[in-house]
């Protein structure tokens, strides 16, 4: 049995072991299978680095963030590969891949903007652009279903309602980290994001877990800004099919309004008993 599954109290999602070679540890475990991550931290993991390789062309602002979830993601080493595929004057698209072993577990394609400030009329529509339900400071506290079985995601966030029920519906849930995504590393706005906006198709769940799965084989991040502050808000939705597809959307929100979208596309299964 290796360290990470002998180690409840980790410090952090991850640990570098070499630049581009990280170990998970079992905060990151998710509610599917107790071997398998849930897919926020890696994605939060990938976003890293992508956006190390995006500052290295003054590109600062993640506008979209695309993870195609192949495999689920063990709770193991990983590996990180990002590539430059084109950068212009105002943008960058990279591409990526997370390995787990020799096999890839996940591919992704991010863009990337430079930022510049840009003088917005008060009176333009949809201006100012709108809040989050109630503030995470007047939310009061929830936990996830699963929480408790074992260490994993949902010890590695704080959750609060900011409008509606966990797992009934759409919702409105402040999501806050607990723990640093990389050990001694504070994680970026954009990092936060992601490790949050996997849940939407969770916590606004219209099907019972224990007797369905939901999962997600994709998540699209877009970004109007960059956020701000230590709490990120999904105000998310489910979206049924009566074949077995499904979609959960989420608007974005930090403590100052509206940030973005995500989406994800959802497969729903009976579970086998």
């Amino acid at each position: 049995m290796t360290d990470w599954k002998l180690n409840p109290d980790a410090a952090a999602a991850y640990t570098a072991l070499e630049t581009r070679t990280f170990r998970a540890s079992a905060l990151t475990r998710g509610p599917w299978d107790p071997n398998h991550q849930h897919a926020g931290p890696p994605i939060a993991l990938v976003c890293r680095a992508i956006e190390q390789a995006a500052h290295e062309h003054g590109l600062t602002h993640i506008a979209r963030l695309t993870a195609n979830l192949l495999r689920p993601v063990p709770i193991g080493e990983l590996i990180v590969e990002v590539m430059t595929d084109y950068v212009g004057r105002n943008a960058g698209h990279f591409s990526a891949h997370l390995m787990a072993g020799n096999k890839d577990v996940a591919r992704f394609t991010a863009l990337a903007q430079r930022e510049s400030p840009v003088e917005l009329r008060p009176e333009l529509p949809g201006h100012p652009l709108p809040m989050a339900p109630l503030a995470p400071e007047a939310s009061p506290p929830a936990t996830f279903p699963f929480a408790g079985r074992q260490v994993g995601y949902a010890d590695l966030v704080e959750t609060r309602v900011a409008q509606g029920t966990f797992w009934k519906g759409p919702c409105a849930i402040w999501f806050r980290l607990r723990h640093p995504l990389l050990e001694g590393e504070a994680p970026s706005p954009y990092q936060r994001v992601a490790v949050a906006a996997d849940s939407g198709n969770g916590i606004s769940a219209v099907l019972d877990y224990q007797r369905y799965s939901f999962v997600n084989s994709d998540l699209t991040i877009n970004l109007l800004r960059r956020p701000v502050g230590e709490w990120i808000c999904l105000d998310a939705r489910t979206a049924l099919g009566p074949d077995g597809g499904g979609l959960a959307e989420s608007a974005l929100y930090d403590a100052q309004g509206l940030i973005g979208r995500a989406t994800q596309s959802l497969a729903v299964r009976l579970r086998s008993s």
